[in-house]
């Protein structure tokens, strides 16, 4: 289960408390002895990292108390207590911790192995071998935390509900969503990697050819409707996957199956893009009209480059192939470009 959201409370170990005590041996009795109470030892951190190995926020819907350990107390003798241990939480990269009372950001984990200390342990109480009262070891820093993922990838696939999604990221990845004939088959973002070989046909000359290791990750957000940014259909909750993303695939069904226009879904979409965000919207964009393999396709396709003249348009077919290396080798050129422009 794919779950980007959850609210928990974090808490730092306690420190451990200083001890009270007095030595005396067999010559001092009856006398007040020397203080030689240690210290109390301090309490574990909470350490947020970023885990490549890990997904979704579907843990915290279950564990939503967490706390590091406490140090232990101080003892006579001037043995200071031990240090409690961290307690290192592991989420997926693209983790924003916000602070649930404030709403500001606390930290954001975009990249494999980010980390950031939430809630530092308290420290421990003196002891009275320095010639003052034992203390108490003091609590540990307590937060109740708003976590929301933002899913890394280099490519999104938008576009209206059944205009062939889920087709096409399973045919391009070993990511194997839910395809069925009807519109929100796909219930939440399906992540997929797609893995680019040398093409030997003369076209690879045209600059666009790659190395064995040529991949990118695609993120496949579920179906998009008219009023996506003010929250219909989850649309908000579905286009922050994208906000990351370095390239959108736009997916148009050029069949028209459901009775749309493909000329009107697609200025639609990109007005609801613009409406949520303008960085959003601002994206590099390549456009796949989708299933020209029903014959309805072609009168469709026309209508779309008279109306969007000057725009790369690529014809594909999700079901059968048709079209999809060439769509591929443009967006993958598209995300090397921007890999080199962020490398400067």
């Amino acid at each position: 289960m794919f779950i980007d959201e959850a609210r928990i409370r974090v808490k730092g170990g306690s420190g451990g408390n200083g001890c009270n005590s007095f030595y005396r041996d067999r010559f001092h009795r009856g006398m007040k002895g020397r203080p030689d109470g240690g210290f109390g030892g301090g309490g574990g951190d909470v350490v947020f990292r970023a885990d490549a190995n890990i997904h979704t926020l579907l843990d915290f819907q279950y564990r939503q108390h967490l706390e590091a350990q406490s140090g232990t107390h101080g003892s006579s003798n001037h043995k200071k207590g031990r240090r409690g241990a961290d307690l290192i939480v592991r989420v997926p990269p693209g983790t924003i911790i916000r602070d649930a009372g404030t709403g500001l950001v606390m930290r954001d984990l975009v990249k494999c192995g980010d980390s950031v200390v939430i809630a530092r342990g308290g420290a421990g109480g003196r002891g009275n071998s320095k010639d003052r009262p034992a203390e108490e070891g003091s609590p540990g820093e307590e937060y109740v935390l708003a976590l929301e993922l933002k899913v890394i990838a280099d490519a999104g696939i938008i576009g209206f509900p059944n205009s062939g999604k889920s087709t096409l990221i399973s045919k391009i990845s070993s990511a194997h969503p839910k395809i069925a004939n009807y519109p929100f088959t796909t219930k939440e973002p399906v992540l997929g990697v797609v893995k680019l070989y040398p093409r030997t046909s003369p076209a690879a000359r045209d600059g666009a050819g790659h190395g064995d290791d040529a991949h990118f990750v695609v993120c496949e957000i579920p179906g998009l409707i008219k009023g996506a940014h003010e929250g219909r259909g989850l649309g908000d909750k579905f286009l922050r996957h994208v906000e990351r993303t370095k390239v959108l695939i736009h997916l148009v069904d050029a069949a028209a199956c459901d009775g749309r226009d493909p000329v009107s879904d697609y200025a639609v979409l990109n007005n609801e893009l613009k409406s949520y965000s303008e960085e959003l919207w601002s994206k590099p964009q390549v456009i796949a009209l989708n299933k020209t393999d029903i014959s309805a396709a072609k009168d469709n396709i026309k209508a779309f480059r008279k109306k969007y003249r000057g725009k790369k348009i690529y014809p594909v077919s999700a079901a059968t192939g048709e079209g999809i290396r060439v769509l591929l080798e443009a967006v993958y050129k598209k995300i090397s470009a921007l890999r080199k422009h962020e490398k400067i």
